[in-house]
């Protein structure tokens, strides 16, 4: 009987397994599936919208190609626009990158920070563009394995590193915008004929442009705002000279003549390393010749005045006690110099002296370079005083200098050590290219210490206003733009990425690097000091309405006055307590009347003063956040690069 039915439950078994998989085969049970381009972009919505934007999610309703931004060509995502969206977090790797069929990628005007991930795995990508974001890091090499590439934009992000010569390998490549980053290095021979669009402006490129076919039919515009770079295509001879950005190197000084340099194993300034052996050789060898020649001079001087007649003799006393006489002056001025030299350094040093118990912390996994007795023995210089404390330069014993602020324990009574400690990491773990980096701090009783990287060219403060002797003519509306756009680019920064503010930005907190990149210090220190009752006009001016006369704390929003406030001493050159508040004509007609000259870019200046005055409005409702602000300096600043040049639609010939 067994034996009879067992065919049966074999056909009944095979029947069933028919019926599955013609269910599974559907589309609609292909819903209910997980799908490998599903769970990519689920993975990279994780770590990129952080504000959940995009609403991706997996039901059993809605099939990932009808998300927002997605087109699907056979159950495979073909495009994906992202643009737009305030994305704040990060592109996370292993997610968009497993999307093998994707043709176009945009994430473009948006926030995402930290490195672009590996994209080798899109090998049949054709358009990509990451432009408008907080990218960090050197150009990702997976992109140049991509050889269907024909669209390529990472513009307005922070890229540092060289242009990899591999560029030129690129035989498809169509469309290329590197500009407004931080790429140093030469500019690599690209050749293509297909390349019809191409901007590497506003980076640190360096060095003779390579006279190809392809380049020379380039305009200026594409190369622009590179004070490096030299060579018969934009007309400019290579000889060396300072890299100073564009109409600032007028106004900006040059550097002082001790030799100041990055140090490539410390954070900080390391001062100049000593001559070679073999000069040192050489010194001693001159040096000891000369001193022999000097000698036998001395001697044949000595038996000619011995020779000499008896009766000049007295004569000779009379004038040999004059130079003892002279000679013991001078040793008292010299002595009394060494005195005053030395009081002062005491003088110096005694602000720098704190109680020894205790040790530096250091920041974000930072090397720990130096010691608190290491740092208690540098020389030290004053820098000023502020609202929050005292800022002096040190140079240590290794040559590294760095700045120590010492905070004011008036203005940090209420601060519990566990409060600053807390406070204190998450400061430290702020990195960005405009923000002055914290690399350590210390506490013990009542004293509290900050350790920056020194800024050896001074602060905004000086560059707008000049010194006492020299006052300084406002600065090129180009330099305004670049100086605005880095401030932006740190606050937004701050703001988005990390949730802090920072509470007491104004123009002597915004110090100048290496390259005359605008880095902001003194940042997301509001929250722990006590605001004093008494403060300068400026200082009030600075504030917004709705914390100029109460005890709130600072905000995003107080923060983006206070860089409206800042834009506008850009502008005019004029103190903050000097802003008038009239409409937009009347100011308009007041800075023309603070500027000599720049008549004819009373364009750009406008559009530079709306944005100003839409960040200083009364309501703080009605002011843009920092993130928007930094869009239209950004989109001022494209405006005046392209503007000779026709824009093209990023999304064109992208199928």
């Amino acid at each position: 009987m067994l034996k009879r039915r067992q065919p049966l439950l074999q056909r009944l078994f095979f029947i069933l397994l028919i019926v599955l998989c013609s269910v599974v085969a559907s589309p609609e049970a292909a819903k209910l599936l997980p799908s490998p381009e599903a769970t990519a972009l689920l993975g990279f919505q994780s770590k990129a919208d952080l504000r959940n934007h995009l609403g991706f999610f997996q039901n059993a309703s809605f099939h990932f190609c009808d998300w927002q931004g997605v087109t699907c060509y056979q159950q495979k995502v073909v495009r994906l626009i992202l643009e737009d969206l305030d994305l704040g977090g990060i592109f996370a790797s292993n997610t968009l990158s497993d999307l093998g069929q994707l043709r176009v990628l945009s994430l473009q005007n948006n926030s995402l920070t930290g490195s672009i991930p590996d994209l080798s795995g899109l090998i049949n990508l054709k358009s990509l563009f990451l432009d408008h974001n907080f990218f960090t890091g050197s150009f990702p090499p997976s992109i140049l394995s991509l050889h269907r590439i024909r669209s390529l934009d990472l513009s307005y992000n922070n890229l540092t590193g060289p242009m990899p010569s591999s560029l030129a390998s690129l035989d498809r490549l169509y469309y290329l915008r590197l500009d407004c980053n931080r790429f140093n290095g030469t500019i690599p021979p690209l050749n293509q004929s297909s390349l019809k669009m191409f901007n590497i402006s506003g980076n640190n490129l360096s060095g003779a442009i390579p006279v190809t076919p392809t380049l020379l039919r380039f305009a200026f515009s594409s190369f622009s705002w590179n004070p490096g770079l030299c060579g018969e295509i934009i007309r400019k001879e290579c000889y060396p000279r300072p890299h100073f950005f564009g109409p600032m190197a007028a106004v900006v000084a040059p550097p002082p003549t001790v030799a100041l340099g990055q140090s490539a194993e410390m954070n900080g300034v390391e001062l100049a390393q000593p001559s070679s052996k073999k000069h040192n050789r050489t010194a001693v060898i001159i040096g000891f010749s000369t001193g022999v020649v000097v000698l036998i001079g001395s001697l044949l001087c000595f038996i000619m005045a011995v020779r000499k007649q008896k009766d000049k003799k007295q004569s000779t006393a009379v004038i040999e006690s004059d130079d003892a006489a002279a000679t013991a002056q001078a040793a008292a001025v010299i002595q009394m110099e060494q005195e005053n030299e030395l009081e002062e350094k005491v003088k110096r040093v005694q602000g720098m002296q704190v109680a020894k118990s205790g040790n530096l912390t250091f920041c974000a996994g930072e090397a720990q370079l130096y010691t608190l007795d290491q740092l208690m023995r540098a020389s030290a210089e004053l820098l000023g005083r502020g609202n929050t404390g005292t800022t002096y330069k040190a140079v240590l014993d290794n040559r590294l200098i760095v700045t120590v602020k010492r905070l004011d324990a008036g203005k940090l009574a209420g601060t519990t050590k566990e409060t600053f400690d807390q406070h204190m990491e998450s400061v430290g773990g702020l990195r960005h290219p405009n923000l002055v980096p914290l690399r350590a701090y210390f506490q013990a009783k009542e004293e509290r210490l900050l350790i920056y990287d020194y800024q050896p060219n001074g602060s905004l403060f000086s560059l707008i206003h000049g010194s006492k002797s020299a006052r300084a003519k406002p600065l090129h509306w180009t330099s305004c733009l670049k100086i605005a756009e880095d401030v932006a680019q740190g606050l937004s920064y701050i703001h988005q990425a990390w949730r802090l503010v920072h509470g007491n930005l104004k123009s002597s907190n915004v110090l100048l690097g290496h390259d005359f990149e605008a880095c902001i210090s003194d940042y997301c220190l509001a929250a722990l000091v006590t605001s004093s009752p008494e403060e300068d006009p400026d200082s009030i001016a600075r504030k917004p309405p709705e914390i100029r006369n109460s005890n709130h704390q600072a905000t995003s929003k107080s923060d983006v006055f206070a860089f409206g406030v800042l834009l506008l001493e850009l502008l005019t050159g004029k103190p903050p307590s000097q802003h008038p508040f009239l409409a937009l004509e009347e100011m308009m007609l007041w800075l023309k009347s603070s500027r000599e000259d720049d008549g004819g870019d009373d364009e750009r200046l406008g559009m530079l003063l709306e944005v100003a005055i839409a960040c200083s409005l009364t309501s703080p409702e009605q002011r843009p956040t920092m993130w928007q602000a930094l869009k239209m300096l950004q989109e001022i600043k494209k405006e005046a690069v392209f503007k000779e040049d026709g824009e093209l639609d990023p999304h064109s010939g992208m199928s």
